[in-house]
């Protein structure tokens, strides 16, 4: 079920649904914990997508973690789930991964 939320909202964004931007984080709250290029309480956008880069999976996996949240993945503090669509998620993670 949700590998098929995540396609779907991929779908979307490939249809031109949601814009990929910086201006979607700053409206999510996202630069709350993260930054495109230091660690604020969360990783920098850019080790993200240095450690994810290589992952073909790497768009579903991450908008899943930036919608349901993650853990012990980073360090010990915990990222909370977020309030953002299937879409929002996906397209997001798109965004996160082009930075390099």
């Amino acid at each position: 079920m949700k590998k098929t939320l995540a396609l779907i909202g991929i779908s979307c964004l490939l249809a031109g649904g949601v814009q990929a931007s910086e201006e979607l984080a700053k409206a999510k709250n996202c630069l709350t914990c993260h930054s495109v290029d230091k660690k604020i309480v969360g990783p920098s956008y850019k080790d993200i997508a240095a450690k994810r880069g290589a992952d073909k999976n790497a768009p579903v996996l991450l908008a899943g973690k930036i919608k349901g949240g993650s853990q012990n993945e980073w360090g010990q503090v915990p990222m909370p789930p977020n309030q953002v669509t299937d879409a929002e998620a996906a397209t997001l993670a798109k965004w996160i991964l082009g930075l390099k």
